[in-house]
């Protein structure tokens, strides 16, 4: 398609990998109501670009450097690009999503309007938050449930509605997506101080060096001892610091405080809180064998 410099950046970030979790996610969900699964591969194509589009994005905003081990598009193009590429990913995800059939499209159609829109605001709420040191736990968790969590609720919902779930059934395996995407990103929080960068994608303590007031940064603030969160104001009141040293000083307090250890328990609480949605939906076991294996593997994931 032309122009080539609109199109080429898209193809760009849809083929670096990646885990393909919510189309997956989509296509297991329908396949537990039904057998026509060819039905739901439309709305999952469109669910997956649109997720691309929101890392685009995400990454301009965040000046990330690295995505999936490879550069950015904002680092590879330049900014201008990033923002009309990714426009142009939003239409293709609407268009996509469109060809879901007919008797459920409408449906669909909401759902997905109304996650797009959760999601810019948890955007936004993630981006007030980085000029605020009085973030509360409960806030940053409504925050993640909409920049995170809604769009694995809305693939299992989209995938229950397309293969003719109960309503009742549907609005389980949302409540599963929620708090399995709550956990998720608890885990990517976590990964993001202790994870390994060969295997994790990106950069470790990028959320550090953004300020972000992630789960483990909220929890040390409130656990900290006067010296522990006067380190931490020193990094926040200067932009004179060496990376590596900034990175490590808010690791040394995390270790002090346990801080990994609480967010595992809290990850733990949310899987089974999803596991308990998923136990009660009304459906053969066997058929539920997939998304087991998924929220284990969300969950203890190493990138």
């Amino acid at each position: 398609m032309q122009p080539r410099s609109l199109f080429v950046p898209i193809e760009y970030i849809l083929s670096i990998g990646g885990k393909h979790i919510r189309p997956a996610l989509t296509l297991i969900a329908c396949n537990i109501f039904s057998e026509a699964v060819d039905n739901a591969i439309k709305p999952a194509l469109g669910l997956e670009v649109f997720h691309n589009f929101t890392l685009l994005h995400d990454d301009l905003m965040d000046q990330a450097d690295k995505r999936r081990n490879r550069p950015t598009v904002h680092k590879k193009w330049n900014n201008n690009t990033a923002i009309l590429s990714g426009d142009a990913m939003v239409i293709a995800a609407y268009r996509l999503i469109s060809e879901t059939p007919e008797p459920h499209l409408k449906k669909v159609l909401d759902l997905f309007s109304q996650t797009a829109m959760e999601i810019c605001c948890g955007q936004q709420y993630d981006m007030d938050f980085e000029q605020r040191n009085d973030v509360r736990e409960d806030e940053y968790i409504e925050m993640i449930r909409l920049k995170t969590a809604v769009l694995m609720a809305c693939c299992l919902k989209t995938g229950a509605i397309v293969g003719g779930a109960r309503e009742k059934d549907a609005d389980r395996l949302y409540r599963f997506g929620i708090n399995i995407g709550l956990a998720f990103q608890l885990q990517d929080d976590l990964l993001d101080v202790y994870g390994d960068s060969a295997t994790f994608g990106k950069n470790i303590g990028g959320d550090i060096l953004c300020d972000k007031k992630t789960f483990l940064l909220i929890n040390a603030l409130r656990l900290a001892n006067p010296s522990q969160k006067a380190a931490i104001e020193r990094f926040n009141s200067s932009n004179s610091f060496e990376p590596l040293d900034k990175i490590t000083t808010y690791t040394e307090i995390y270790n002090a405080l346990n801080i990994k250890e609480i967010t595992l328990k809290k990850i733990d609480c949310y899987y089974q809180l999803a596991m308990t949605e998923l136990e009660s939906l009304e459906a053969e076991p066997a058929s539920l064998t997939e998304l087991n294996k998924f929220a284990k593997m969300l969950t203890s994931r190493e990138t």
